[in-house]
């Protein structure tokens, strides 16, 4: 599967959050470059890819090797969660029954 996320922190802050995230589930790392990381385990494998997009937004890609609504894909979710709250620490998340 594949997912999005933009941010308003830096390419180097979302790479430095990636790679403190995804050892804790856990899932090890192969650069290929300061850009893009591979994380693989147990779980399957997840290509992250991060680039500059329109002025001071980060875009970032993650893409499962996963079908569907996996574990992986969960914690890909949980790991844009981290990132929303590293960028902005007063917002709480809330239910909206």
């Amino acid at each position: 599967m594949q997912h999005f996320f933009r941010t308003q922190l830096r390419p180097d802050e979302v790479m430095a959050e990636a790679d403190a995230f995804f050892p804790t589930i856990p899932l090890t790392a192969s650069g290929k470059g300061s850009r893009e990381r591979i994380f693989a385990g147990t779980l399957g494998s997840v290509t992250l890819r991060i680039r500059p997009e329109g002025g001071h937004y980060t875009f970032v890609q993650a893409d499962t090797d996963q079908m569907g609504e996996s574990r992986l894909d969960r914690n890909v979710k949980k790991f844009f969660v981290r990132l929303h709250r590293r960028a902005d620490p007063n917002h709480r998340l809330a239910a909206a029954y």
